[in-house]
């Protein structure tokens, strides 16, 4: 029995020393990544825009397809309306197609964008002569369609249509239909998808201002017109020292409104300075700011960088001297701004 007894007690160490390691592999306890920091503070996601063209780059795509580090996806390009319908009413998946692939077989979430948006347009759209009819049907077409083809996602369904002062953008499609495009491609979005989450998207709204107040003001207006509004996305294309001390109470007052927010485009580039230590120390922190905004509004549902690593940065390294706006740099190493995202999310 004593023999016995000691074996038992061998073979009950030795399980628990298989099982532990097992467990936390699955639970992931033991692994860091930014998505994991983000699901442990109950956002659901943290993400990443990518093109298709940098999966050629093996270290690229194996931080991209790991989940640790990136739990939802941004096609930065391929559904946009000069990809997805050139000829009218001729639609193209196959580019967009391939990123909802890779999302499905990563077991990530997709977000779309986006449906309407004064640039990258085919020509037919730009140097178009439509009547107000003919391009509210052109609108609700591409919308209806490619909302349709990609159901069961998170949408940008207008992006970038405000000016700076809080004035509509002029282009083809408000000096046509004036702001009736808006309504018109949010309901042909709802009718695609009834299940679809639908936002507006925009930049230099992550503080108070005149254009953060115009996108509120238009929020209220769609909604007591029984339009399907459920979010505002926050681009964030921000630079080191200028990160706004609003970020909070901006999210705050657009959540109040019966919506939720999302950070959507998230980088912060070094201005004037290289990639030293101080500025590298600046930009963490910053990262950490703009983390701790959104951990701290309970509807602010999770985060996407414009891309992880400077060698991809839609941001230029060269003169204007700006650039670096990412977590990893041009080589894969992480920055110290990674850091800061972790921390952000504590």
């Amino acid at each position: 029995m004593h023999h016995l007894g000691r074996f038992f007690a061998l073979f009950v160490l030795l399980a628990g020393a298989v099982a532990l390691p097992a467990s936390d592999a699955v639970d992931g306890r033991t692994k860091k990544g930014l998505n994991l920091a983000a699901k442990a503070a109950k956002k659901l996601y943290l993400g990443t825009a990518t093109n298709s063209e940098e999966w050629n780059d093996t270290t690229y795509y194996s931080i991209l397809e790991d989940n640790a580090e990136f739990g939802q996806i941004t096609a930065a390009n391929v559904m946009k309306w000069f990809d997805t319908e050139p000829e009218p009413g001729v639609f193209t998946f196959q580019d967009g197609d391939v990123i909802a692939n890779f999302v499905k077989k990563t077991g990530k979430k997709l977000r779309g964008h986006n449906c309407v948006w004064h640039n990258q347009l085919p020509d037919w759209v730009v140097n178009g002569t439509f009547t107000a009819p003919e391009l509210a049907f052109v609108v609700e077409r591409h919308c209806f369609e490619l909302v349709h083809h990609y159901r069961g996602q998170v949408w940008d369904v207008i992006n970038e249509s405000l000016n700076d002062d809080g004035t509509f953008r002029s282009d083809i499609f408000y000096d046509t239909l004036n702001s009736t495009y808006i309504p018109i491609a949010l309901r042909a979005a709802r009718r695609a998808d009834p299940h679809a989450k639908l936002y507006i998207n925009d930049y230099n709204i992550e503080g108070t201002g005149a254009k953060a107040t115009a996108l509120k003001n238009l929020v209220k207006s769609l909604k007591r017109q029984g339009v399907p509004i459920d979010g505002v996305g926050i681009q964030s294309h921000l630079t080191v020292g200028q990160v706004p001390t609003t970020l909070r109470q901006n999210m705050e007052e657009f959540v109040a409104l019966g919506i939720e927010v999302a950070i959507t485009e998230l980088d912060i580039r070094l201005l004037n300075t290289t990639a030293n230590e101080e500025g590298l120390a600046r930009q963490k922190a910053d990262y950490e700011t703009v983390i701790s905004a959104c951990n701290a509004v309970e509807k602010c549902v999770g985060v996407t960088l414009w891309d992880f690593t400077d060698k991809f940065s839609w941001i230029p390294t060269t003169p204007p001297n700006e650039g670096y706006p990412c977590p990893w740099d041009e080589n894969y190493v992480k920055k110290p701004a990674y850091e800061g995202i972790i921390q952000g999310f504590q």
